[in-house]
């Protein structure tokens, strides 16, 4: 694929209403859990809001957020703008995390590779975690290994 054809792929490339995070929404509505989407009062405009329960849920893509994973691999053209680019996203990450936690907000990350590929898990067992977790007590859960690549 030449150089022109990959950028218009990547530039079509949306941060919202990914197919991992409708899953885990439709998942969630389906149980009775009502949000907000995107609010943009919050740090980082999260996914995922559940105001009533005061918790907050994140869908992360693996390639975006340089999660080490089956699904990450480093690009082998302008390879310093994607290793920026990422350690960019996962640095932002780790700000909104703490704004958000400090708040007093509970979070939840849910990564892609939990949703497809090799290490993908069922579905109703990704919303099972998710339920313990909204309706329990912790400040944080990580659906899936909690480990990025930088």
């Amino acid at each position: 694929m030449g150089p022109e054809t990959r950028s218009h792929m990547m530039s079509r490339i949306g941060g919202k209403n990914t197919k991992p995070e409708l899953l885990i929404r439709s998942g969630l509505h389906r149980r009775g859990y009502r949000y907000r989407l995107h609010d943009r009062t919050l740090p980082g405009r999260p996914d995922i809001v559940l105001a009533q329960w005061r918790t907050i849920i994140e869908v992360r893509g693996c390639f975006w957020h340089g999660h080490d994973c089956h699904l990450f691999r480093w690009p082998e053209t302008r390879a310093q703008f994607w290793r920026d680019k990422i350690k960019a996203n996962v640095q932002r990450d780790e700000k909104n995390r703490a704004a958000i936690l400090g708040m007093g907000w509970r979070l939840a990350e849910v990564w892609e590779c939990q949703l497809k590929g090799r290490m993908r898990r069922p579905l109703a067992d990704v919303l099972d975690e998710l339920s313990r977790f909204i309706e329990g007590a912790n400040e944080r859960c990580v659906v899936g290994p909690d480990k990025t690549v930088l």
